[in-house]
């Protein structure tokens, strides 16, 4: 049996630890079987660039960031767009599939990678998805792999800055990862003690998030945090196109620099802006996500074994299980806003902007 294995869209910590638990399960398990890596995730698939990987290959990479095979973006739209020849990057994806003789291809990737994954299954192709990405959005799966690590960064990131925000009495504004989904950002800041939590979810009243931030002021309290996702908006925002956003935000992709300077001018406190970035993606994942990843990469294996195709991995209830692609495929796992995280975190005094 021939198997690709290819790791698609951002990268994340945990992506090498599922290689590793589906390539050492193969060799173990899986008769006559050949693991095949693809370079740079769909883009390797669609120029049909890939090697062999041996039993060596999968040592020593449990603990090690980043991917081995590479990863790229391939958006979603343009995969059924043709080129100047006629040909969609899903027919070359099929071609190439064909020609590497696969009888499988395991997909590690996100919201995009499985809706393409999707659509390489509904086109014949033995596809198995595996749920990765630290905004931890995916439909049907209770947790992705990437997403604990993520959050422990995060947390760090936050932690780090109550001691200079208190040596200073200033407000920091912590700018967490986290376009559509606000789980990371919602994890951290109850993790990392925030006083204000902004997530996608819920569109806030600046003057809200800064009567919070002068009620601490007024009652003693030397600083606070803010902790606000990179997809935030406002009340105001949240009815306006992308456009009209960055417009009003003055170019910025995000509200943060926006809202610190409202913060600074309404609650008459000093601010800063921090924004820990692709740290929160780096590194080595954690023991939770090695756990998982491995579980999740071995799960794969007896999948492929069973023949049981057009899947992708899941966590439901502390079962690895699987959902169908074309179940989960385009549905993102949001924040509900009555969730019992926000309900415990509004219990204790955190404001959500609302």
């Amino acid at each position: 049996m021939k198997i690709g294995i290819l790791t698609s869209g951002g990268d994340c910590p945990g992506l090498n630890a599922v290689i590793r638990g589906f390539g050492k399960y193969a060799f173990e398990n899986i008769k006559n079987v050949q693991l095949i890596g693809i370079a740079d995730g769909y883009g390797g698939l669609i120029r049909g660039e890939c090697r062999a990987l041996k039993p060596q290959d999968f040592t020593g990479i449990l603990t090690l960031g980043g991917t081995i095979l590479g990863t790229s973006r391939q958006p979603f739209k343009l995969m059924t767009v043709e080129d100047e020849n006629s040909v969609t990057r899903l027919e070359l994806m099929k071609q190439n599939y064909k020609k590497m003789g696969l009888d499988c291809l395991l997909t590690l990737g996100g919201a995009g990678t499985h809706k393409t994954a999707a659509l390489l299954s509904a086109e014949g192709c033995n596809v198995i998805g595996l749920p990765k990405t630290i905004d931890n959005d995916i439909w049907g799966t209770d947790v992705t792999f990437g997403f604990h690590t993520a959050v422990d960064i995060a947390t760090e990131c936050i932690d780090r800055l109550h001691s200079t925000a208190a040596s200073h009495g200033r407000t920091m504004v912590v700018e967490i990862m986290g376009n559509k989904a606000g789980w990371l950002t919602l994890y951290s800041g109850i993790a990392g003690g925030a006083d204000v939590i902004l997530l996608p979810e819920i569109p806030f009243s600046a003057d809200k998030v800064a009567k919070a931030v002068a009620r601490r002021a007024d009652s003693g309290k030397a600083f606070s945090i803010v902790a606000v996702a990179e997809g935030a908006m406002t009340v105001e925002e949240s009815k306006m196109k992308k456009k009209e956003r960055l417009e009003k935000r003055g170019g910025d992709a995000t509200v943060t620099n926006a809202l610190a300077k409202y913060i600074a001018e309404k609650a008459g406190v000093e601010t800063r802006v921090v924004v820990p970035g692709h740290i929160q993606r780096g590194g080595s994942p954690s023991a939770y996500d090695r756990l998982l990843s491995t579980e999740f990469g071995s799960f794969a294996g007896k999948l492929v074994e069973e023949g049981r195709f057009g899947v992708t991995v899941a966590m439901v209830k502390n079962r690895v299980t699987y959902n169908a692609l074309a179940d989960i495929a385009g549905k993102a796992k949001l924040v509900p806003i009555d969730c019992q995280e926000i309900e415990t975190a509004e219990s204790i005094g955190v404001s959500f902007g609302r």
